[in-house]
């Protein structure tokens, strides 16, 4: 190929993302060869057919990928360059996790501060009712307290709360031994999931206090650590206090509410509550309204949810019936076993014209 179509090193640098130096290297790795070399100056030529791969490798390269699983890549089909990268990822998340999870143990240890004793759970009703709550976190950029799980122990109880600012799920545990002292904190969601198994093949998990952590202490078993949050758990309380009073109630099998739910296609849909029972409304008027025996008092009522919001909230309730306390169109609905109150869930309504 005549020097006039080729770049020069430098030039081929600027086009694609790369120092000289760096081609050098997987010129000499074999990755990106140029495409001539000038047998007397030793000058490396390349054409412009090599920049997408140049690119291609840069960005590979960007992501802390090796190279022999970046010329795997490179050389491989879509599908298969699709899997090994998911692959590369999957492997750098677990390891940061894993890093993450081993700098806060040490971080619980510096200092040689002792472990705080706060309460013993039974393991498998501490795992149903982490599963339960932790449905209402959620991973937003700047709240990572919204994927944390607040966790307060008082001489009574364990209250285990979360929110992702459309639900609000809350469950009190009783104790097998009572809390040694009040504690109140906010634990990663994430890691207390990842120990969901573990707790729930435990008879009895002991929680205890160190600094930046919790650990759940069981027996037989590796102990779990888990990060506490330093963010600040919303004012959940405040937002309790201020509900309205309960304007109509709705008791309906929770089995018929979801089903009625998965029928529909729709994002949107209401609850309509009259003296006559309770139906499930599309916001697509193509999709016929789904009639539901329940037992109603109160005012009649039309509200709005995102399937989003009411699904999960119904789901993890506890027992064959749910009851719904509503409030009005504009106000959170909660939503708990008919004959049990220890899992509460709040799930806030979206407008009638159907806009979040």
């Amino acid at each position: 190929m005549p020097h006039s179509e080729l770049m020069p090193i430098g030039v081929f640098a600027q086009r694609s993302g790369l120092t000289s130096s760096a081609l050098r290297f997987y010129a000499d790795s074999g990755l990106l060869p140029p495409a001539e070399v000038d047998p007397v100056s030793g000058y490396r030529y390349y054409s412009a057919d090599q920049v997408a791969r140049a690119t291609a490798l840069r960005r590979l390269r960007e992501i802390a990928m090796p190279l022999a699983a970046v010329e795997a890549v490179l050389d491989a089909g879509a599908d298969e360059a699709s899997r090994l990268l998911d692959e590369h990822v999957a492997k750098v998340v677990g390891d940061a996790v894993a890093a993450q999870q081993k700098a806060a143990v040490i971080k619980s240890a510096l200092g040689d501060v002792p472990s705080l004793p706060i309460t013993v759970l039974k393991g498998p009703v501490l795992a149903d009712a982490v599963e339960q709550v932790l449905t209402a976190t959620a991973h937003e950029p700047g709240m990572p307290v919204l994927a944390g799980l607040r966790i307060e122990a008082s001489q009574e109880a364990v209250a285990l709360t979360a929110t992702d600012r459309y639900r609000l799920s809350t469950r009190t545990l009783v104790p097998t031994e009572p809390p040694r002292q009040t504690w109140a904190g906010t634990v990663d969601g994430d890691e207390l999931r990842a120990a969901v198994a573990e707790i729930r093949r435990s008879a009895l998990v002991r929680v205890e206090v160190v600094p930046h952590g919790i650990w759940l202490r069981v027996a037989g078993r590796e102990d779990r650590h888990c990060r506490l949050l330093p963010e600040e758990f919303p004012d959940y309380r405040l937002m309790l206090a201020s509900l309205g009073r309960v304007t109509t109630r709705v008791t309906v099998s929770k089995d018929l509410l979801l089903r009625a739910l998965e029928e529909h296609p729709c994002e949107r849909i209401s609850l309509h509550v009259t003296d006559h029972g309770t139906k499930v409304v599309s916001a697509d008027a193509e999709h016929p309204d789904v009639p539901l025996p329940a037992t109603a008092t109160g005012q009649a009522l039309q509200i709005w949810f995102k399937v989003t919001t009411l699904y999960p909230a119904v789901s993890t309730a506890i027992g064959p019936d749910v009851m719904l306390d509503l409030r009005g169109h504009d106000q959170p609905v909660t939503i708990r076993s008919a004959d049990r109150g220890d899992l509460t869930t709040l799930a806030m309504p979206i407008k009638s014209d159907h806009s979040a």
